[in-house]
């Protein structure tokens, strides 16, 4: 995304389990939009590999109890339409 906004304000923070502490207090009479950039590169931002319980054939047939159409039959379709 791109924004334009001559009035725009910066000012550093730090980021620390789901929290933004900024360097500086700012003062704003009514709920704004903000945009975060995470300055650093080492952030490991990877979700946790899967395990083996993470897979469960009775939860797919639950997901699947209402499709009427061939599970890999519908995969193909949806790549060719991706062509």
């Amino acid at each position: 995304m791109f924004f334009v906004n001559l009035n725009m304000i910066q000012v550093s923070g730090t980021y620390n389990n789901g929290n933004i502490i900024l360097d500086k207090k700012i003062s704003v009479d009514k709920p704004v939009k903000v945009i975060v950039s995470f300055a650093e590169e080492d952030i490991d931002t990877k979700k946790p590999p899967l395990k083996f319980s993470d897979f469960s054939f009775l939860k797919s047939r639950e997901l699947l109890k209402d499709v009427n159409v061939s599970l890999s039959d519908a995969v193909i379709e949806e790549r060719r339409s991706e062509l």
